[in-house]
C-alpha cells in the first residue's frame, strides 16, 4: 500500500509569498488593525501573481492590493500597492521599500 505525502505550500505554477515577506505583510496587517485603519484581509496565489489584499469592510472592494509579480522584477520591480481604483500608487523592487508607502501617514502636522 503507497501513501501519498501531502506537500505543504503553494500549487505548482502558482506565485505566492515566501515566509519572511508574509511576516512583513502581516506585521503591518496588524498594525493597520490597531489603528482602527483595516478590518480584514485576503491572500491569493495566482498564476502570475501573489496578490495580498486589505479591506476596510470583509463585504465592500478592497482598499489597497499589495501585489508580487516575478515576470517584473527586472524591469518595474516585483511589487506593487494597487488603490481602489485599480491605479498603481507604488511600486519597486523591494518589499519594505513598497511597503514605506504606509507610513505617510502615522505622522500628522498638528496646529
Amino acid at each position: 500500500m503507497a501513501f501519498e505525502t501531502s506537500q505543504a505550500g503553494p500549487l505548482p505554477g502558482r506565485v505566492f509569498f515566501e515566509r519572511r515577506e508574509l511576516e512583513r505583510l502581516l506585521r503591518l496587517y496588524g498594525r493597520m488593525v490597531a489603528a482602527g485603519e483595516w478590518r480584514d484581509y485576503a491572500m491569493d496565489g495566482l498564476a502570475e501573481a501573489a496578490v495580498f489584499s486589505v479591506f476596510r469592510r470583509s463585504s465592500e472592494q478592497p482598499l489597497y492590493r499589495i501585489e508580487k509579480r516575478p515576470a517584473l522584477a527586472r524591469r518595474q520591480g516585483a511589487w506593487s500597492i494597487v488603490g481602489e481604483g485599480g491605479m498603481i500608487l507604488r511600486r519597486g523592487h523591494e518589499l519594505d521599500q513598497v511597503l514605506r508607502f504606509f507610513d505617510k501617514g502615522r505622522f500628522k502636522v498638528v496646529d
